[in-house]
């Protein structure tokens, strides 16, 4: 035993890399040899076996039909060495109306049902092919496809059939590989034959152009497809999910109403169907129903549920489509094997390999006449030269000892090939009269003007074309279908925002990132100096800092302190009540755990003519084109790349009337620059300077863009001190510097927190770190010098401080009248206050004395602004 293998060679295999290889050989064997179709000709290797050995057997649409048996003897005999009932079930299928659109197959016999019924067994069925099937093998004989060897070597198959109709979309295809499955929808002919024709004058046609003649699925058993969403997915991406719903109508008998149903779903069982719902109205699952009972016959489908008297039709349809496969949903994955490789295809790659496949059919049999066409027009010149000099060619097969000396005697003599030649020796002697030789002629003419017109078919990309536009043209008139399957709109696919009244929103949003969108009207005017209404309820640790004013229909643009940008719509911002603490930014928006949202920014358009300014805390200003935001991906975009020690403060949209930018620092400092100073940038860039520092310990906490210099600023403090100043009280200066004053300050205002450009149409909201929203008329807050501290604007209490402002548009206050014609107030505490209606008292002025503060005017010492500036 010790020398049992002393003279072989033994190799180490490790078992885990022989198992790899061995399924790697099994997978693609499935993929590219059993279970995906060509995206060519769309058939699995069994269905073109199948077409195959029927053409072997010459069993075309004219001639008799054949044993199924018979069939799929050729198939697992010749090509198929797999099972009989395999390649049975797959002619079978080919032969059934209500799987394929348009059957490759004519069956006799009993092919299965609707109802789920099995096919007979081949030895009763027979089967022939269909004129769409003889389409699909068209010009196989004329060397249009490559052959290959069938699996013992002895015979040839061809890789793929010569079809002149886009087969893969036509009928569809579904199967299940190794990791990957197909399940392609039916389609109809005219509707695909017309796109196919659009890209042969437009190569670059996208889903959206081909969805004017394609429409969506068409299934071979009806039924509705209920919205349009799964179909745009589908031919854009190559996967999609339709709903497909029973046609029905409504019938009456007396006072009851009856369902009727003309046609299934694609792939439903009707029996199965019957059984679900009898059993679901037998069970009280589903009311209303009194009998369920099948009256299908040759004619077609119809299914009978009746309804008991109260019943509602709608209702009941309504479980029906929830509970049953009345309605269910058809997958797509448009997958097809391509240059021996799967692939998910879109619409217009499948319609463009079919075109690509059609042109190299055509060029393949061009080149095949014309060579057949060249061979017999050379014979034909040897037959010509015989027929000239007659006598002599006779002469010399006369004196010749065989054929062999003839042929070679002839070749010499008049030049010939050795075919040439050999025609002559075959040359009956009824050639020799008039009539025979004027026919000669007339075929060798012939032959050049075809030759001729072959040659330029191989020139010519135009007339190639026009060849491939003539041949769809026929096959489209001959085998014309009308649509069977409808396709409506879904209610659930109408645009959200039709549905959603266009109205103010106050969105929030803390410090701890829970952002929420309240009615406007929820907060109710007070004057300068009131207390305000709580916003928000928050936890002790979290206070709000951010707060926007927008419309629900519009774009909001989130801008986070590490730049990135990203993007929703105001009405999918959940709403809530005033008092609500509302919801993390986290699941609106795909936000970092270190990531704040430090700027929202509405807009309802992307012009390219606007731009969004940037501007960070350590004085960095950057503009970028408004359009390089208009697709922003769920993960957000990078829109400004920033320091290790910077952050974003806001940005803010710019438009062709921006004439400067103005940035606002904590310890009260204020630039103002040309626009121009800012050049557009990309969005992967840093910006330039915008500001430069007195201190180190200053910071920007707010910017803006100015249209023009009549324009009113209104800064704000932490301590609720404000005013307004002109535009045109700043300096302007160049980029980089470091400006002038823009508020004076002491203990008694606290830092700069922000500012806003005044609008008296609009009002200031501003919110406190505990969480208080107060509005203040912008009338009320009177203007101020630029080197001022100004007035008191929000009361705040000890220990509170402002953390933001903005504006909101104006509204009157709703207020309730009694039937005396007095107005009625509520307290904060729900008690109902009477107030009699004083003449000429404007509804917004009736607030209660608690809610109402006089106007201090401690902060109102100006001094001489340049001295100030000097010093």
């Amino acid at each position: 035993m010790e020398n049992l293998f002393e003279n072989q060679d033994i190799i180490d295999i490790n078992i885990e890399d022989s198992v790899k290889a061995s399924y790697l050989d099994y997978s693609m064997s499935v993929i590219i040899g059993r279970a995906l179709p060509d995206a060519r000709d769309g058939l699995k290797p069994v269905h073109r076996r199948i077409l195959y050995a029927m053409h072997d057997l010459n069993i075309t649409s004219k001639s008799a039909y054949k044993k199924s048996a018979r069939i799929v003897g050729d198939v697992i005999g010749k090509y198929h060495p797999h099972g009989d009932n395999s390649v049975y079930d797959a002619l079978v299928r080919l032969a059934q109306d209500f799987s394929m659109r348009a059957p490759l197959i004519d069956g006799q016999g009993n092919f299965g049902s609707v109802d789920g019924d099995n096919a007979a067994a081949m030895r009763y069925t027979e089967a022939r092919m269909t004129k769409v099937a003889e389409e699909v093998m068209r010009d196989l004989d004329k060397d249009t496809v490559n052959f290959t060897a069938n699996y013992d070597d002895t015979m040839k198959e061809p890789s793929v059939l010569p079809t002149r109709l886009p087969t893969l979309l036509l009928n569809g295809s579904e199967g299940i590989a190794v990791g990957m499955a197909t399940k392609i929808p039916p389609h109809n002919s005219n509707e695909l034959l017309a796109a196919v024709l659009h890209m042969v004058d437009n190569p670059e046609a996208t889903a959206d152009e081909l969805m004017q003649f394609i429409k969506g699925p068409d299934f071979p058993t009806g039924g509705t497809i209920f919205g349009r969403r799964g179909i745009i997915d589908a031919y854009n991406t190559g996967r999609g999910r339709v709903r497909i719903r029973a046609k029905h109508h409504i019938e009456t008998k007396g006072k009851k109403e009856i369902i009727i149903l003309d046609e299934l779903p694609y792939q439903v069982n009707k029996s199965r169907l019957i059984e679900q719902i009898a059993n679901l109205a037998k069970d009280k699952q589903i009311e209303g129903i009194s009998e369920v009972r099948d009256e299908s016959d040759r004619d077609g489908i119809r299914v009978v549920i009746e309804l008991k008297k109260d019943a509602m039709s709608e209702i009941v349809l309504n479980n029906l489509y929830k509970s049953t496969p009345m309605e269910n949903t058809f997958g797509i994955i448009l997958l097809a094997v391509h240059n021996k490789e799967p692939k998910v295809f879109t619409l217009p790659e499948l319609l463009t390999v079919f075109l690509s496949h059609r042109k190299t059919v055509i060029i393949r049999r061009t080149i095949f006449e014309l060579e057949k066409a060249k061979a017999r027009a050379h014979i034909l010149e040897g037959l010509k030269i015989a027929l000239d000099n007659i006598d002599e060619v006779v002469k010399i097969i006369k004196a010749s000892a065989n054929d062999a000396d003839a042929r070679e005697k002839l070749q010499e003599r008049f030049s010939l090939s050795h075919i040439q030649s050999q025609a002559i020796l075959d040359m009956r002697l009824g050639r020799l009269t008039g009539l025979q030789r004027d026919k000669l002629e007339a075929e060798y003419q012939e032959l050049l003007a075809l030759i001729e017109y072959l040659e330029l078919i191989l020139k010519s990309e135009d007339r190639l074309n026009e060849i491939i536009r003539e041949e769809l043209e026929e096959v489209k008139e001959r085998f014309a279908s009308d649509r069977r399957t409808d396709i409506e709109d879904s209610y659930d696919e109408i645009d959200i925002e039709d549905l959603i009244p266009n109205e103010p929103m106050v969105v929030t949003i803390t410090h701890n990132g829970y952002v929420k969108r309240v009615p406007i009207k929820s907060y109710e005017k007070q004057r300068r100096g009131g207390k305000g209404k709580t916003a928000v309820t928050t936890h002790d640790d979290d206070f709000i800092e951010k707060f926007f004013v927008s419309n629900t229909h519009d774009t909001l643009m989130f801008v986070t302190n590490m730049g990135q940008l990203y993007w929703l719509k105001v009405y999918k911002i959940p709403e809530g009540s005033r008092t609500a603490k509302g919801k993390a930014v986290v699941n609106l928006i795909n936000l970092r755990d270190d990531e704040k949202i430090m700027a929202i920014i509405p807009t309802s358009d992307f012009d390219e003519s606007k731009s969004l300014a940037f501007f960070t805390r350590n004085g960095v200003v950057k503009r970028t084109s408004l359009s390089e935001f208009s697709n922003i991906r769920s993960n957000g975009v990078r829109a400004i790349v920033l320091d290790d020690t910077d952050e974003i403060v806001t940005a803010k949209i710019t438009d062709p009337s921006s004439q400067f930018l103005m940035i606002f620092t904590s310890l009260g400092q204020c630039i103002r620059f040309d626009i121009e100073k800012t050049r557009e940038q990309g969005r992967s860039t840093r910006g330039v300077r915008g500001i430069k520092f007195k201190h180190d310990s200053d910071f920007v906490v707010d910017a803006d863009v100015i249209t023009d210099e009549s324009q009113e600023l209104l800064p704000i403090s932490e301590k609720g001190i404000g005013k307004r100043t002109t535009v045109s009280e700043y300096r302007l200066t160049n980029r980089a510097g470091s400006g002038v004053i823009s508020m004076k300050l002491s203990n008694k205002t606290g830092n700069v927190v922000g500012e806003v450009l005044v609008d008296e149409t609009q009002d200031l909201m501003a919110l406190t770190s505990i969480g208080k929203m107060i509005r203040v008329d912008m009338q009320t807050i009177r203007k101020a010098g630029r080197n001022t501290s100004g007035v008191i604007i929000v009361n705040v209490d000890k220990g509170d401080k402002v953390v933001s402002i903005a504006k909101c548009p104006k509204e009157a206050e709703e207020i309730e009248v009694d039937e005396n014609g007095n107005v009625i107030r509520y307290t904060e505490d729900g008690e109902v206050v009477v107030v009699e209606p004083v003449e000429g008292l404007n509804p917004v002025d009736l607030n209660t004395e608690s809610n109402v503060q006089e106007t201090p005017s401690l902060l109102d010492n100006e001094e001489n602004e340049e001295n100030n500036e000097e010093k």
